[in-house]
């Protein structure tokens, strides 16, 4: 009897505690909501940006921030950030822009599109951008780049060194662990496997990453030269010989304006904005500029864009805001493609692939929507491999120049974990089969050669299935498509000369692509899938972080490689990936 009351009492207090959750969150959105509505920015102000926080392809269509329930500060959306610079355009209070940039997370083509975005700012408007910082990191300088006038700190130290790519290896930690990994590829470049085999890049590997490091670099220089004013060469130089070790040094080579302390660049702040000395510089963060009001004065319009957001590693299954699931992507690409209202369709890709099976269910899916409707790819930072193979036959595919994308190839990867079981754990394993293959792909014991035969078969047969798909979607002969594939990586600027990738831009120009491809003069944005509620979040978050929180904590600075070996032993066995654990900086 006592154990039934307790049992009663425990389920009261957990529904009771869920109602008052439930019903101080829409307190709360409530508020922020009136908030927002009434927030204004003030006359004569600055839009301060920085961008310090992660950035990811999608805010949240939430705009009051719950505190994300862990250490990580919520991410910025590059579309929310896009939209307020395009929104500080043509608001009369804001008369500039302020950078205030050190350290910046996030890759190159997101940084490409934010610096355009900015370029266009200054181009289209009599307003300036002015920059300071006590310290820019090279990605910091490089978005600075762009403005008026760079400022430094005059203790402080601006980095310019070039570009560096480095991945990791797996191969004596494997050993250590006994854990032997059976590899089956087709690609001479499928270089995603070579973490697990080698202990440095192989030769072939080196050569791309030696060609697509290098043409990033050239579309970096060639932004900054121009907003400097230098030449690739004089840049270049500066680089090779490490010639900016001082505040003073980057006055001297260009790389900036002057040295000032803060309170020398706030005079010459209210100098431009026409203000008194000492009087407060009104200036409006990003993060509380993406929450004031847009004008209403715009037509309504009933017809609608679809922009569908696939950004992650591709699995089968529902994904969420970091991986990509089969069954949620399909579904968010069924649903734009059965809605009248929804016109047209873009696909933002920021994925370096995953799953053979998903890749091809979430391209099945693009298939039938391009015959009702017209369907866009944007690229961000990578679409590579299983990444390229759901966009290759969109009507229009969108890439930045530093976008990493190509990787046509395939491997298989099969862990075997019996030594490790027998020597490290003391666990054996025995069998009984009814058939010669009923324990295929088993991870206690080695292949042998008649199955490792048969899946070196089921790789050729989904990489003709590739090619074969990249043929139709681009144009392009099956031999032509073989000859740049194997699993080669390309930027999106080596891209569009092969023939993968048809216009260089970013998210905006895919929509003004879909736009007009559906002949479109005024339209309203539905972004998909649909997000999870606060309510949903906020579980998500007591559930899955909480753990992550737990080994992160104990692991430290370890945790990237746990994280690395972790999605090597759970990962389907037939994979369209590109390394994804490396880093361009």
């Amino acid at each position: 009897m006592l154990r039934f009351f307790k049992s009663v009492f425990k389920s009261v207090l957990v529904t009771l505690i869920s109602f008052t959750i439930i019903i101080l969150v829409f307190v709360v959105i409530g508020v922020s909501t009136g908030m927002e509505e009434g927030e204004k920015t003030k006359a004569n102000s600055l839009l301060e940006i920085n961008l310090s926080e992660k950035i990811v392809d999608r805010s949240s269509e939430f705009s009051f921030d719950f505190g994300n329930f862990s250490d990580e500060p919520t991410p910025l959306g590059l579309d929310d950030i896009l939209k307020s610079i395009e929104k500080a355009k043509h608001d009369n209070n804001i008369k500039g822009i302020y950078l205030n940039i050190d350290m910046v997370n996030s890759n190159m083509a997101s940084l490409e599109e934010i610096r355009d975005k900015l370029q266009e700012f200054k181009d289209s408007t009599d307003k300036f951008i002015l920059s300071y910082s006590e310290v820019y990191s090279q990605k910091a300088f490089y978005i600075s780049s762009v403005a008026d006038k760079i400022y430094l700190h005059p203790e402080g130290y601006l980095e310019f060194k070039g570009l560096n790519y480095e991945g990791m290896f797996f191969k004596q930690a494997l050993a250590k662990l006994e854990i032997e990994p059976q590899i089956i590829r087709h690609g001479k470049f499928k270089s995603a496997v070579e973490p697990f085999i080698l202990d440095k890049m192989s030769d072939s590997n080196r050569e791309q990453v030696k060609r697509f490091i290098n043409s990033i670099w050239e579309d970096v220089k060639s932004d900054i030269a121009e907003g400097r004013n230098l030449s690739d060469d004089e840049l270049n130089n500066i680089a090779e010989n490490l010639l900016i070790q001082s505040a003073k040094d980057a006055v001297d080579y260009k790389l900036a304006d002057a040295l000032q302390y803060q309170d020398q660049v706030d005079d010459t702040l209210r100098k431009r904005l026409d203000i008194e000395d000492n009087k407060k510089i009104e200036k409006i963060s990003l993060r509380k500029y993406i929450d004031v009001g847009v004008s209403t004065k715009k037509k309504f319009s009933k017809d609608k864009i679809a922009v569908i957001y696939a950004q992650g590693s591709i699995n089968s299954g529902d994904g969420n805001n970091e991986t990509i699931g089969s069954e949620t992507t399909s579904k968010a690409i069924r649903k734009a493609r059965k809605n009248d209202k929804i016109k047209a369709i873009v696909l933002r890709v920021n994925s370096p692939g995953g799953s053979a099976l998903a890749s091809e269910t979430i391209l099945r899916e693009m298939d039938l929507a391009k015959k009702v409707k017209p369907v866009v790819v944007s690229m961000g930072d990578v679409a590579a491999s299983g990444g390229y193979y759901i966009a290759c036959k969109a009507d229009t595919i969108v890439a930045n120049p530093t976008t990493i994308t190509g990787s046509i190839g395939v491997f298989g990867v099969l862990m075997n974990l019996e030594k490790m079981m027998t020597n490290k754990l003391g666990i054996t394993t025995d069998r009984v089969k009814t058939n010669q293959f009923a324990d295929l792909a088993s991870p206690t014991r080695a292949l042998s050669e008649s199955e490792r035969a048969i899946i070196q078969n089921q790789v050729e047969l989904i990489y003709d299935k590739f090619i074969s798909n990249v043929s139709e979607g681009r144009n392009m002969s099956k031999e032509e498509v073989d000859a740049i594939g194997q699993g080669r990586v390309w930027t999106g600027k080596d891209a569009i000369e092969l023939g993968l990738v048809d216009v260089l831009g970013g998210m905006e120009d895919a929509i003004a692509i879909a736009a007009d491809m559906a002949n479109l003069d005024s339209y309203r944005i539905t972004k998909l899938p649909i997000e999870k509620n606060p309510i949903e979040k906020i579980l998500e978050d007591l559930g899955g972080q909480v753990k992550t929180r737990i080994i992160k904590n104990e692991l430290g600075s370890a945790f990237p490689y746990y994280k690395q070996m972790n999605e090597i032993v759970n990962m389907e066995k037939i994979q369209m990936r590109m390394p994804n654990q490396f880093e361009i900086y």
